[in-house]
């Protein structure tokens, strides 16, 4: 079995424990300087990583404005609307469930935006696939929804979907690792002026922060994010993206081990029924 089959379900595990690191992180720093020292990092990183790979730090300016684009929609738009929801009290269970809209988006979008084809057994496994989403983070629900923390996820929703679009349409031809640490620099910027904006800057150093923020940094932002778009340059955007509706299954298994969460019999249904859609969507395409 080829080792680039695994690709996406290392990808599943990386992308679920970003709510974990959250939960981690978030009590000791505000959200925005939080992802802004994060993703720096990863881009003083991805452009070591370059320069010892002997891959070109200066690209065409077009690539590293195509980079930015990307980079704001995908970092700043939705890993900026994950922190800030959760930083304002919403559920990390709402959170996954309002942005694992994003398969359903991108799928019906390819289909203009890109050109892509939708088999009719990819369309019934995307819906499937959200149906178990949806008994798995039901219970989340009961909580009250702060509005701040609903519009902060809209906005990481259409983020995520955006970026989805645009790797696919405009980011595939760019270098993959100098093109990522583009998008983290630029997004940067902008989430550090946001910090700045709204005087949220604070940062309490502890272990549980360095740990949350190692993690982050290495697993995430250059482990997880440079499968998405290897996956992204290399597969269809539907198939990609249906990837997401394994995140919150993943992150309640987490959840169990870490924290002790019961996933009751309604959640462990809707994990294999979750399971099952994803499956449908990458059979469909092969």
């Amino acid at each position: 079995m080829k080792i680039t089959r695994f690709a996406p379900y290392l990808f599943v595990f990386l992308w679920s424990t970003g709510f974990v690191g959250a939960k981690y992180g978030l009590p000791f720093a505000d959200p925005f300087i939080f992802l802004a020292l994060r993703v720096f990092v990863a881009a003083v990183i991805l452009f070591l990583v370059a320069l010892f790979l002997n891959n070109p730090v200066a690209i065409a300016r077009r690539d590293i404005g195509k980079s930015a684009l990307i980079g704001f929609f995908l970092h700043a738009c939705y890993l900026g609307g994950v922190f800030f929801s959760i930083a304002s009290g919403l559920s990390a269970g709402v959170a996954a469930v309002v942005t694992s809209i994003q398969p359903v988006l991108v799928s019906v979008l390819a289909v203009k935006v890109l050109g892509e084809k939708l088999k009719g057994l990819q369309i019934v496994g995307l819906f499937i696939g959200l149906t178990g989403v949806l008994l798995v983070l039901m219970p989340s629900f009961t909580r009250e929804i702060p509005f701040i923390g609903f519009l902060a996820i809209t906005v990481a929703l259409i983020g995520s979907t955006t970026a989805t679009l645009l790797q696919k349409k405009i980011g595939s031809g760019i270098p993959l690792v100098v093109g990522t640490a583009y998008q983290y620099l630029s997004a940067g910027l902008v989430l550090v002026a946001i910090a700045i904006a709204t005087g949220e800057t604070s940062i309490q150093w502890s272990a549980s922060f360095t740990l949350s923020f190692i993690w982050l940094v290495g697993a995430l932002s250059v482990g997880a994010v440079l499968l998405l778009l290897w996956l992204l340059n290399t597969g269809s955007a539907a198939s990609v993206s249906s990837l997401f509706y394994l995140v919150p299954p993943a992150t309640a298994i987490e959840a169990y081990f870490l924290f002790g969460e019961s996933v009751n019999a309604q959640g462990a249904m809707g994990i294999a029924i979750t399971a099952l859609g994803v499956w449908m969507v990458i059979k469909a395409k092969s």
